[in-house]
């Protein structure tokens, strides 16, 4: 390697260190001091200014023991929708790159590459108006925690490429914060998560108990129970749980 090549290589890692700080810098400072039923949306709309290549973003937390994941915060109703989306059809660029431990980018869900892989959340996706959806696993010495899941209304090569070299900064220190508030493992105690995903998280882990106790099923079988209910009923699996916890709907009887 020629000196002028190890000159660039080590002036790119002081690069890359640099713009980590300063990414670590802009989500610490947004959170401090603010009681943790603030704290998602703050570090919401931090990563939106440190990503303004997208058209909005989206956080998730995986229940691995459910093979589900729960929403941490979504900057606007489309990265919401997509989240829910991929959650309730259980395919799509964040259960790939959760599965699999690397980032997923989604360069152009109109390719029919996308609508065979995914076919239905592509179509969702689409018709709420993103063409591009890129997951990066929130990484874990024991696993990935969730995924960080970005959309552009447009596909953009140009901005794939810029997300290159931002987005992966974004979510590895955004993974260190989320990790933070749980223990050593992969798993997030109830404990560990903030206000809002623990009251979804709770939802869904007594809406699937209620699901095996009454119908008889595993855990896995009942997740996809609430899976096709919340797809025949145009609802997200949170809100279908919600109902079920709530006893407003007797999904044995469907």
């Amino acid at each position: 390697m020629s000196a002028e090549s190890g000159a660039d290589g080590r002036d790119a890692s002081r690069t890359g260190r640099l713009e980590k700080v300063r990414i670590a810098r802009a989500l610490t400072t947004a959170i401090a001091g603010l009681p943790p039923d603030e704290v998602p949306d703050a570090l919401c709309r931090a990563c939106v200014n440190l990503l303004p290549e997208v058209s909005g973003l989206s956080a998730s937390i995986a229940l691995p023991e459910l093979g589900t994941s729960i929403l941490l915060f979504a900057s606007d109703e489309v990265a919401s929708l997509l989240a829910e989306a991929q959650f309730t059809f259980g395919e799509g660029p964040c259960v790939q790159a959760f599965r699999l431990g690397h980032p997923v980018f989604a360069t152009d869900l109109t390719r029919g590459l996308y609508t065979r892989r995914w076919p239905f959340f592509t179509a969702e996706a689409v018709q709420a108006g993103a063409e591009a959806v890129f997951s990066l696993p929130l990484a874990h010495p024991a696993g990935a925690l969730g995924t960080l899941d970005l959309y552009r209304e447009s596909a953009n090569g140009k901005s794939t490429r810029l997300l290159g070299a931002a987005a992966p900064l974004v979510a590895e220190v955004l993974a260190l914060m989320v990790g933070a508030l749980g223990d050593s493992s992969a798993d997030l105690s109830e404990d560990a998560m903030w206000p809002g995903a623990k009251r979804n998280a709770v939802d869904i882990h007594l809406a699937t108990r209620m699901i095996m106790t009454q119908m008889g099923v595993n855990a896995q079988q009942a997740l996809l129970v609430l899976r096709a209910r919340a797809f025949a009923q145009d609802q997200t699996c949170t809100e279908v749980a919600r109902e079920i916890v709530n006893r407003t709907v007797d999904i044995t009887y469907e």
